[in-house]
């Protein structure tokens, strides 16, 4: 499986065998520029291609053992002092990273998982073997259903990771304001701007047909942590739920049409649906064109096939 580098959020594989606790303390990413004989490294150079948003899994000792977010670009920027005994071989003069890392509470181990993994694996510059262990490789860049695998397996520990990350990231931002930090954050409460943008086009529960706002939740369709800036406060990014039905919604458990009409997923069991009422939608009512867009990536990538 091959993947080109996207201009939205990318996924990244670090290994960090012998750095992994200096990094975490620090708070950053460092690689040299160059392999010791002066040949550049696919692995090296991937540090310059990172940008603030991107999410790294961190493999230490067989495990994936944290999640970060690049939080700056890459500076260039000479080896710590704390790694001159990390790796005798690196060379002085490298790549720094600022990152924000999350520690995983369960550690994953990918050479338990390999039947799943294995198919989603890069053709080429994989950080990865077939087998299960690992490439000697620093920063491998990761195509998305492979992160999506990762992701799924390390459960709601890994998107609230990612979440928080973000979160810290938001209000690292020199470019942003105050208030537009605090607008950002409260968007992924469903609360403030973001509410209010929402509740100017969806007036009720669609499935439900409730509509006294003290007991809905504004839910974002592509959620928070997967969108930019923009998408977090647009209100054509959102639906305002009953609380379980936002649940269902948020873990990929039903979805809308363009026309609407709920989509249940086969994962979702029976008795859920008789008990929480999820039969015939108290509103049906065709999606926006802008609502569209954000829908279809609820569809294509969080709806549980």
């Amino acid at each position: 499986m091959t993947e080109e580098i996207g201009t939205g959020m990318n996924y990244w594989w670090v290994n960090q065998n012998k750095t992994f606790k200096i990094a975490l303390n620090g708070g950053y990413l460092w690689s040299p520029k160059e392999r010791k004989d002066g040949v550049r490294s696919e692995f090296y150079d991937n540090m310059t291609k990172v940008q603030p948003g991107d999410i790294v899994f961190s493999f230490v000792d067989t495990y994936i053992q944290a999640l970060a977010v690049v939080l700056e670009p890459h500076k260039s920027r000479n080896k710590p002092a704390e790694f001159k005994t990390a790796d005798p071989n690196w060379t002085e003069k490298g790549w720094y990273v600022k990152v924000d890392y999350t520690l995983l509470e369960a550690k994953l181990r990918p050479r338990d998982h390999m039947d799943t993994l294995a198919p989603l694996l890069p053709d080429k510059y994989s950080p990865l073997q077939s087998n299960g262990d690992a490439n000697q490789v620093y920063l491998a860049h990761i195509p998305l259903p492979l992160a999506k695998a990762l992701l799924s397996l390390i459960g709601e520990q890994g998107e609230d990771g990612i979440a928080d990350a973000a979160t810290n990231a938001i209000r690292q931002d020199k470019s942003l304001t105050a208030t537009e930090k605090e607008q950002l954050i409260k968007a992924r409460r469903g609360q403030g701007m973001f509410r209010q943008r929402v509740g100017a086009t969806e007036v009720r529960c669609r499935v439900t047909g409730l509509d006294d706002q003290r007991f809905l939740t504004a839910s974002h369709i592509r959620p928070w942590s997967k969108s930019d800036n923009t998408a977090r406060l647009d209100g054509n990014n959102g639906l305002l739920l009953s609380p379980h039905v936002d649940r269902l919604f948020d873990k990929g458990f039903i979805s809308f049409d363009d026309a609407g009409e709920l989509i249940v997923s086969k994962r979702l069991p029976a008795e859920v649906q008789k008990r929480w009422g999820l039969g015939q939608p108290a509103v049906i009512k065709p999606l926006s064109a802008e609502q569209r867009v954000y829908m279809e990536y609820h569809r294509t990538e969080i709806l549980q096939k």
